[in-house]
């Protein structure tokens, strides 16, 4: 039978200590009920006594119903000018009325004795005072050891007594805090072994100063630890915390004997990983193992000719596991197995397109400066050229963009003229600027013909030079993605005017639309 590890996510407290990481309330809640769906054990809510934003989720979070998660509210000792039972910390705690109880305290006496400024058996003192207050109150308390791994490297055997301590108390969990992120994972696994060997209910909570937080958090789990605190995409202060998007799939796929929320519920993992990105609006990396866009993208022909016979030749893990899946990426390194493979994909069969010549076009393209790996929409327009080609819906005869200084104001006018079957649409659009003009005018000129056109929203642009020193001549990039409410896609445009380019991406956006996703939203004839 596997040993359980219990997870402990600290997204909502060390989480939003990371740079540019804001959270509301309502924020805070929709994470917490998405971790609690998701199946975590603890989810530490916040400090309740630090701000309002922190009391207010406590006050919600405990009107609410919870599934198997425990709300954990956190906090640090008594201060040592404040009795236990007045102390306003441990007042908020209690008033927060969560089952958990978190408390930090020190553990490195030379944090003691230049931080807080009292003495070695004055901070055992709180310790020991704080933890049995509110441990009468039959609350769980998890007890933090900060700056554990320091402590113990400076004076062992304070650093310890702490731990003592703390258990004497009623501690029901003992956490060992890497806090500066400083450790390497061969002393983590050294003296977690050594801690697990005396108490009861170890746990591990570790920075990525070093890139380490993961690897840590794993040796710490080899040597006995059995809990594991983190964050979801490693969010928190200065280089962050243990990801846990990365730590539960290690658990669950990684190590034997060993589980944590279990295999069915990683299967959310990426789309968990991707929802708290999307609330605290932070980008996820694409390179994040296991929930990253790019985590099963392979780009080299050689690779993905060997995936094709079996796909453990460059995959250590299935992408479904951890709910992801498997891209591939056509660009100027790809070979013709890389091309079999998308078009596949793209549910084509590869016999009915010339391949060589395809695979020529595409390099040719990506030398000019275009991009496929992010533009799939474009890339199969690019294909339907080399198969059976239908014609476009519509043509393009010209377009025009106009830029007026009024009282100080920049204004955009965009005109277009399009050709359907010998009919013939003049319009024009004005716009925000220049590139939302000529969108605006596009889309109002097809959309007489092709009133669907009306559905499709631009939801991102980017724009990026590919050679800085050609100045303002330079070519640049522009990459769109779009949707229509129902689907999203991405495409690509490459000239040395960025109107220009703009308008070649906005164009086979909505060529994309009317060849392959009609207006019902169920899928088109191949075309």
């Amino acid at each position: 039978m596997s040993e359980q590890v219990y997870v402990y996510d600290c997204t909502l407290r060390d989480g939003t200590q990371g740079e540019d990481v804001s959270l509301s309330v309502a924020d805070k809640i929709r994470i917490a009920q998405r971790l609690d769906d998701f199946g975590v054990h603890y989810i530490e809510g916040g400090w309740p006594g630090s701000n309002p934003t922190d009391v207010e989720f406590f006050k919600r979070a405990a009107s609410l119903e919870w599934g198997g998660s425990k709300i954990c509210a956190f906090g640090a000792t008594r201060h040592f000018k404040h009795r236990v039972d007045q102390d306003p910390n441990l007042k908020a705690l209690l008033e927060a009325q969560t089952p958990v109880l978190t408390i930090v305290a020190k553990s490195w006496d030379f944090h003691v004795e230049k931080a807080l400024g009292i003495s070695l058996e004055e901070n055992l003192t709180l310790v020991r005072e704080s933890l049995s207050y509110l441990k009468e109150r039959r609350k769980e308390i998890v007890f933090d050891a900060e700056h554990f791994f320091d402590g113990y490297a400076g004076n062992r055997d304070y650093a310890l007594r702490v731990l003592e301590i703390a258990q004497d108390a009623g501690a029901d969990w003992i956490v060992l805090c890497d806090t500066n992120g400083g450790a390497l994972s061969s002393t983590v696994h050294r003296v977690t072994r050594e801690v697990a060997s005396r108490f009861d209910h170890v746990g591990i909570h570790t920075h990525n100063d070093c890139e380490l937080g993961v690897a840590n958090t794993i040796a710490a789990l080899e040597a006995g630890a059995a809990m594991v605190q983190g964050t979801m995409n490693g969010l928190g202060e200065r280089t962050g915390n243990a990801n846990l998007t990365s730590i539960l799939p290690i658990i669950e796929l990684k190590m034997e004997n060993r589980t944590g929320i279990g295999a069915d519920a990683l299967l959310r993992l990426t789309s968990v990983s991707h929802f708290v990105g999307e609330i605290a609006n932070i980008a996820i990396p694409h390179n994040l193992p296991f929930v990253g866009n790019s985590a099963f993208a392979h780009k080299g022909g050689i690779h993905v000719s060997a995936l094709m016979k079996d796909e453990r030749t460059y995959e250590h893990v299935d992408p479904s596991s951890v709910g992801n899946s498997r891209r591939v990426l056509i660009s100027d390194l790809a070979g013709k197995s890389s091309l079999h493979y998308k078009l596949r994909e793209f549910g084509l069969e590869p016999e009915s397109i010339d391949l060589g010549a395809l695979l020529a076009r595409i390099k040719e393209l990506e030398f000019e400066g275009s991009q496929f790996e992010g533009a799939d929409a474009s890339l199969k327009l690019l294909v339907r050229e080399f198969g059976e080609h239908k014609g476009d819906p519509f043509e393009f005869t010209g377009f025009r963009v106009y830029i007026d200084q009024v009282s100080g104001e920049f204004l955009s006018e965009a005109t277009v003229k399009v050709s359907v079957e010998g009919s013939e649409e003049h319009t024009a659009a004005d716009g925000n600027g220049p590139v939302h003009a000529l969108d605006r005018a596009i889309k109002k000129a097809v959309a007489r013909f092709f009133p669907e056109v009306d559905k499709i929203r631009l939801i991102d642009y980017k724009v990026r030079v590919l050679d800085a020193r050609e100045g303002t001549a330079a070519r640049v990039r522009v990459l769109i993605e779009s949707t229509d409410g129902i689907e999203s896609w991405s495409t690509v445009g490459v000239s040395q005017n960025v109107i220009e380019a703009s308008w070649r991406a906005i164009t086979d956006s909505i060529l994309y639309k009317l060849l392959f996703l009609p207006a019902d939203g169920s899928p088109a004839p191949d075309q």
